[in-house]
């Protein structure tokens, strides 16, 4: 990366190199830290903490969506993502577990990866040649014992830090949907979205797996995953229908927020303000 690009991220002084928290060359101290009274967040330092992560993506991805790991090492949720990826980790304090996560893809990094997650599910072309560089997030989990909402808003703090640390503005990311009922749910969620908001066709994507929606009955009293009900209460868009991924057994809905127009409660929480 050279020095210009890497300052589009960094301030003088911090211009190196960019190496997630937790790889062998970064920095040994994390300026990421946030905690209340039962949980403490920071990046992962370690491969260690990686491990950590991952198992607890396993755990809720195989149990909570009957997803199929293929990886080499059993007990674990992997990808080539991972490895260019910094992890937000939410710890509760009595236990020490990590109870919650999320992983944090910037635009520099998906490039060296070969793209982002998302470009394995859409064609993104537009929302780049529109808005340019985006950070993507992933993976995002909350251990089922601790989904009151002080975890998930603590990593959404955890976030809005980080963008403002590097400097961005655009966020993209899959919101999942469970296909255990043969795709009614989010099918469901589908026309209830396209009734209130309407996709942007300059921000219009494409699932490169589209559900057969014509095929699919619907139920118009489902209710939201608590995950994408979260996205769209900041004030994120979907950008596409849902697109199916069958190593999850998910239906993934494409969002996009864009920090400056972020529901103002929020970003007066987040600290954006």
């Amino acid at each position: 990366m050279s020095e210009l690009a890497v300052q589009r991220y960094f301030s003088h002084s911090e211009a190196h190199l960019f190496v997630p928290a937790w790889g062998a060359n970064a920095p040994s101290e994390s300026w990421l830290s946030l905690e209340t009274e039962n949980y403490l967040a920071s990046l992962a330092q370690s491969r260690d903490e990686v491990r950590e992560v991952q198992q607890l993506r396993y755990q809720i991805f195989s149990e909570e969506y009957g997803a199929t790991f293929l990886g080499p090492d059993k007990g674990l949720d992997q990808d080539q993502f991972d490895g260019y990826c910094d992890h937000i980790i939410v710890r509760e304090r009595q236990s020490a577990r990590v109870v919650g996560t999320y992983r944090i893809l910037l635009p520099e990094q998906a490039r060296r990866a070969g793209g982002y997650y998302s470009q394995q599910e859409f064609f993104l072309t537009r929302l780049q040649r529109q808005l340019g560089d985006l950070v993507e997030l992933g993976r995002s989990c909350v251990h089922p014992d601790h989904r009151s909402g002080a975890v998930i808003m603590l990593l959404w703090k955890a976030i809005a830090q980080y963008m403002h640390r590097h400097r961005c503005q655009y966020l993209i990311g899959c919101a999942s949907v469970s296909m255990r009922d043969g795709g009614v749910q989010a099918a469901s969620l589908w026309d209830r979205i396209c009734s209130k908001m309407p996709i942007d066709p300059t921000l219009e994507a494409y699932p490169k797996n589209r559900l057969p929606l014509d095929q699919i009955a619907r139920d118009p009293q489902i209710a939201e995953p608590p995950l994408l009900r979260a996205y769209l209460t900041l004030g994120a868009v979907i950008c596409s229908e849902p697109s199916w991924d069958p190593d999850f057994n998910t239906a993934d809905f494409l969002i996009l927020l864009d920090l400056s127009k972020i529901n103002p409660r929020y970003a007066r929480h987040f600290g954006l303000v």
